[in-house]
């Protein structure tokens, strides 16, 4: 799991930026000062921080010059102020993106995951193994692994889950679901598809109770998360 550090002084804020980032998969390190983030930064592996310019022992823009001296770890500026002034400065100090309060918790997790998809991919290669999916499947044992956990899945539950693997975000109806899945679809009832997708999600939920792969999108379908 990829650590984000969370450098934020209102409780109420940190709690929901935490929350929707932890549903994202991420795991979280929570600070309210400039010092105790300094100390999170050495002493953990941080993927990213989520800065709050105005905190109660220093700015935020003097604690970013200060990481950029000995890291190039990614940085998204919170701020009450709006003025282009301000987001110029936090950019041109080392800052990778910025966000004035108020703002939505889940377009913050977007940004989080679009600027370490970025920086990771100007980076390149770090020489080390490539880590595995979440999912993976072996079609001709018929096994899918979550998180290298071989699932318990029955015949329909493998097949379900090979359709979706097949497109992550892509929207399936309960009728192609049915189509794609089972021999005698006319046999079958739409509910039959929901019952499955309940049976997998509680043997997902079993591997990772934190992360919910199968988006459901009502009066249309189901389709998996394209993004971890």
């Amino acid at each position: 799991m990829q650590r984000i550090l969370i450098v934020e002084d209102e409780p109420a804020i940190a709690d929901n930026i935490a929350y929707v980032l932890e549903t994202e998969g991420f795991e979280v390190v929570r600070c309210a000062t400039g010092g105790e983030a300094s100390e999170a930064l050495a002493a953990d592996n941080i993927a990213l921080i989520v800065l709050d310019v105005g905190l109660p022992d220093c700015s935020g823009f003097d604690l970013c010059k200060e990481i950029r001296k000995t890291s190039a770890v990614p940085i998204i500026f919170l701020t009450a102020r709006s003025d282009e002034i301000d987001r110029v400065v936090g950019l041109e100090i080392g800052g990778d993106d910025y966000m004035p309060k108020p703002f939505s918790p889940r377009e913050l997790a977007a940004r989080v995951k679009a600027v370490l998809r970025r920086t990771q991919s100007e980076t390149g290669s770090t020489g080390e193994s490539p880590a595995q999916p979440p999912l993976a499947l072996d079609p001709h044992k018929m096994i899918v692994h979550y998180f290298g956990t071989p699932l318990d899945l029955s015949r329909y539950e493998f097949r379900i889950l090979e359709v979706l693997m097949r497109r992550p975000g892509w929207v399936y109806s309960r009728d192609k679901l049915m189509e794609l899945v089972w021999e005698s679809p006319e046999a079958s009832m739409d509910r039959t598809v929901d019952t499955h997708i309940k049976t997998i999600r509680a043997k997902l939920r079993e591997v990772r109770p934190d992360i919910e792969p199968i988006k459901t999108h009502r009066g249309v379908g189901y389709s998996l998360r394209d993004s971890w």
